[in-house]
């Protein structure tokens, strides 16, 4: 019976996990007031030796969210290194971080939705009166 999931799966699940409770912990504490950072996906290269971090950063403007990013990106031996004593691998996945503004967008998106199946329905019930008078 074959594998269900590859090393690198694996390895991605691991390291998301642990990064994510290093941007709720440690990274916090170092940095201070901050947004909501959440870890959205981590994919692993084939060789392991390095790992996109795709992160979304809650109530902030777009140019606080490429500061947030920066900031990672100039924490990441801190945060690489915190990692590395958490995971039993012999090398630890050289860190890249990314803002995943998907789901950001998504609620943007289902809101313009909803806003207007409601206009939708305020010209229906206005048409309907009209109608029957």
């Amino acid at each position: 019976m074959a594998r269900e999931f590859s090393r690198t799966d694996r390895v991605a699940q691991q390291v998301h996990k642990e990064v994510a409770s290093i941007l709720q912990n440690e990274y916090k504490h170092r940095v201070g007031d901050m947004p909501l950072i959440t870890v959205s996906e981590v994919e692993v290269s084939r060789d392991l030796a390095h790992a996109k971090i795709y992160v979304t950063i809650y109530n902030s403007t777009e140019e606080e969210g490429k500061a947030q990013v920066k900031q990672l990106k100039e924490l990441k031996g801190f945060i690489r290194s915190i990692l590395a004593k958490r995971l039993r691998m012999r090398s630890v996945p050289d860190l890249h971080f990314f803002e995943d503004k998907s789901i950001i967008e998504g609620m943007r998106i289902s809101n313009l939705v909803s806003q207007t199946i409601a206009t939708d329905e305020s010209k229906r019930d206005l048409d309907d009166e009209q109608e029957s008078e």
